[in-house]
């Protein structure tokens, strides 16, 4: 037995660490920050305030993580965010095709885990934060209410990932709060006091069906007026956890200090809706309902946001501005709220979408005065307007594994985070992520020159989509997404079925910037008429097209027509849906008033697996932009062209090879497969009915220029496989076998780099 009797005043146990980066927040920005940096080859010490990693995404709080593919109801054609939040989302789809928060969980702690680079602080809150001068911090101080322990965490670099700001408040960086004015950057969406400055908190709750009687005794705290709750009307059993994110407070406090107030707002609103739904007796349908869950802390959105070098506006998004320096994409509408959260008449949210995807600029991750502090997710360099699409946890995440790619470049270079902005480091930035998977609208490095030379099997000459899927009647506007070179349209043909006779209108059109997902160019109109019965008709389009794009063979709606479908799913294809997905404020247009700054458009989007056929095909000339040489133009997902080699379809086990003219040393190589990047992936509550995407090539071997086998891979699902010999590989030659992923639907590769 230890008897201590000293009288002063003790402290607790103190263990100093000393690292190369400290990433302060372990929410999905931090984690893929961390991640990013040290697979890159850098110390990292990762400090999270919470028991489990996630942030609104953990089973803490239950939000689906959510980017540039807006539930697929936007026109953002094969935006899902590459890169190591990729990987984490195809995980999880493959071990939690249910959507159990718990799981992703354990998805993330398991990486980070596997991770020798990072050393991993959990239910450790930063608390203090020193400084060397007044331009760079030299440790921050964090306790562990779990083990009664306070960390010393010296650090050459780092990053607050925080939500709040932490770090970022302590050390002095520039920071606002609130909604600028519309004048300050031109932004004509900008919200009056009225409406308010702040997003504020949610919290969720689940129920379940026990199979019997439930009653249920609301606490004394919770709300008992539930009219104060203007979407009490609107109420339904079905929706639960965050499907009710409009269960929201606190934007008209301030929702750094008063987050504790605000919490107990919201649970007496909770269990005040359930207290309603349980015992109104409006909702007998919930008689064998329990209140399975309600989350004990609010999920935050809006804070402190800090000022980089550069601050993203709506203009920027609005008009997808292009930079020098972009490092990350964004695509979520900008989303507001009224202040008033849920006890506001107003909608609960106020979304308007950009045309496409824009890029987000590295000078956006950096504090502009404090010169060794980076920013990731939701308090990047943003006005109030563009935080409304940036905050969102893709996103966030996205842009954090460009903060943790640079901090590592910083690292091996004794450079800064500004430094990077000098000479050709932008680009070495770049080339980096993108090797690492990160996906950067309109940046690509492809080899001008290769030195070697590429042999296939076989390769996609796309002549023929096959009539061997259901018909589909034209309910809604339907078209087939194409990947057109210039020149004059190929000659089309489909079969329809006709209930009487009738016209059939078709269109083909494109996007005025060839980038983009948005038909809004008419290129050329086609009146067909109809016999009652099934028929073939012929599409003898007349237009031309100046650039390579993808096009819209579009068939307009009537309901008197079925066309004919395919059961084949080729990578770079996609059909399409004039339709609308309230979720995200898609009603098939958007017509916003004109003084608000933003653009009028239709939407046209893909309908979720085991829907969304293709429309059966013959195309004359027959397209041909599926070669292997696709494999090294340095895009890894379909962006203007497939951007990938796909085989032929009936070519089962192609093979492709790379030959040197002489002994090449190969000690890593990478291969990029195709991972669905139009499927959100949403990452818990939604759920989903596949574990594994079609498209993704599940067995492959390699062999070397002597026929053996040196690597042999079965049961993939990712997106991009890392291949690092144990022993380099010596050849002139590597063989590549690929294992044809399913009936219809032919290999296709994205990239495979060698090194």
């Amino acid at each position: 037995m230890q008897i201590d009797q000293a009288k002063s005043s003790r402290s607790s146990k103190t263990v100093n660490l000393n690292t190369d980066l400290v990433v302060a927040g372990g929410g999905l920005a931090g984690v893929c920050c961390a991640l990013t940096a040290a697979r890159a080859g850098i110390k990292v010490v990762l400090i999270q305030d919470r028991p489990v990693l996630g942030g609104n995404a953990s089973s803490e709080v239950r939000l689906w993580a959510l980017g540039a593919t807006s539930h697929m109801g936007n026109n953002n054609r094969w935006a899902r965010e590459g890169g190591v939040i990729d990987e984490l989302v195809v995980e999880n789809m493959y071990r939690n095709p249910e959507g159990n928060a718990l799981i992703f969980d354990t998805v993330l702690l398991e990486k980070v885990w596997q991770e020798e680079n990072i050393t991993l602080l959990l239910n450790t809150a930063v608390y203090a934060t020193s400084k060397h001068s007044a331009g760079t911090i030299s440790s921050v101080t964090a306790f562990c209410s779990q083990n009664s322990t306070t960390y010393e965490v010296t650090a050459t670099l780092f990053c607050d990932a925080t939500g709040d700001g932490i770090v970022g408040f302590q050390s002095g960086a520039a920071f606002r709060m609130g909604a600028e004015a519309a004048d300050e950057f031109n932004e004509p969406f900008a919200p009056s006091k009225e409406y308010g400055e702040l997003l504020g908190h949610s919290i969720y709750f689940m129920s379940k069906d026990i199979g019997k009687p439930v009653e249920f005794i609301p606490p004394k705290f919770a709300l008992s007026d539930i009219t104060k709750v203007p979407r009490y009307r609107n109420f339904s059993v079905k929706d639960q956890a965050c499907w009710m994110w409009w269960i929201e407070y606190g934007g008209r406090l301030d929702t750094v200090h008063n987050t504790e107030e605000i919490k107990w707002e919201l649970w007496k609103v909770v269990y005040g809706v359930w207290n309603y739904i349980k015992n109104s007796g409006k909702f007998p349908e919930s008689g064998n309902l329990t209140l399975e869950w309600v989350g004990h802390i609010p999920g935050k959105r809006e804070s402190r946001r800090f000022e980089g070098p550069y601050m993203l506006t709506q203009g920027d998004i609005v008009s997808q501005r292009q930079f020098d320096d972009a490092v990350s994409l964004g695509g979520w509408a900008i989303d507001i709220h009224p202040a008033d959260g849920v006890f506001s008449e107003k909608p609960g949210c106020n979304q308007w979408h950009s045309k496409g995807v824009y890029q987000i600029p590295y000078r956006c991750l950096f504090s502009k005065n404090i010169n060794n502090l980076f920013l990731a997710g939701r308090l990047i360099s943003a006005s109030h307007l563009a935080f409304g699409s940036t905050r969102v946890m893709m996103t966030c995440a996205h842009a954090a594994q460009a903060a943790g790619m640079a901090a590592a470049l910083c690292i091996q270079n004794h450079w800064e985070p500004a430094d990077l902005l000098v000479d050709a480091r932008m680009e070495t930035l770049q080339k980096e992520l993108i090797s690492a998977g990160q996906f950067i609208p309109n940046v690509s490095f492809g080899l001008e020159a290769p030195d070697f030379e590429i042999n296939t099997s076989s390769q996609l000459i796309l002549g023929k989509i096959p009539p061997d899927g259901p018909w589909h009647p034209l309910d809604l506007s339907m078209a087939q997404l194409l990947p057109l070179a210039p020149g004059p349209a190929p000659k089309f043909s489909v079969s329809v079925k006709a209930e009487k006779e009738t016209i059939l209108v078709v269109q083909l059109r494109s996007s005025i910037k060839s980038f983009n997902y948005a038909p809004e160019i008419l290129l050329d109109e086609l009146e067909i008429k109809l016999d009652q019965g099934e028929q073939d008709i012929e599409l003898p389009f007349q237009a031309s097209l100046e650039a390579t794009c993808y096009v819209f063979l579009s068939f307009l709606q009537n309901s008197e027509v079925s066309i004919r479908c395919s059961r084949s799913r080729i990578t770079g294809l996609v059909s399409v849906y004039h339709k609308q997905n309230k979720a995200v404020s898609n009603f098939g247009r958007q017509d916003p008033d004109p003084d608000i700054g933003f653009e009028s458009f239709e939407f046209w989007t893909p309908a979720r697996r085991p829907e969304g056929h293709n429309i059966a095909l013959t195309i004359s000339p027959p397209l041909d932009c599926f070669q292997a040489s696709n494999l090294f133009n340095g895009y890894y997902r379909p962006f203007l062209q497939p951007n990938a080699w796909v085989a032929s379809q009936d070519d089962v086990r192609p093979e492709l090879s790379i030959s040197w003219a002489q002994t090449k040393t190969i000690r890593k190589l990478v291969l990029s497969f195709d991972t669905d990047f139009d499927h959100p992936m949403e990452t818990s509550i939604w759920g989903h009915p596949e574990r594994i995407v079609p498209f993704v090539v599940r067995e492959y071997e390699i062999r070397n220029d002597q026929d053996e086998l040196v690597y042999h891979v079965e049961g993939n699902y990712q997106t991009r496989n890392e291949i690092r010999f144990e022993s380099p590989v010596h050849s002139t030659a590597l063989r590549f076998r690929f294992q044809q992923p399913g009936e219809g639907v032919p290999v296709a590769v994205f990239g495979i780099d060698i090194e």
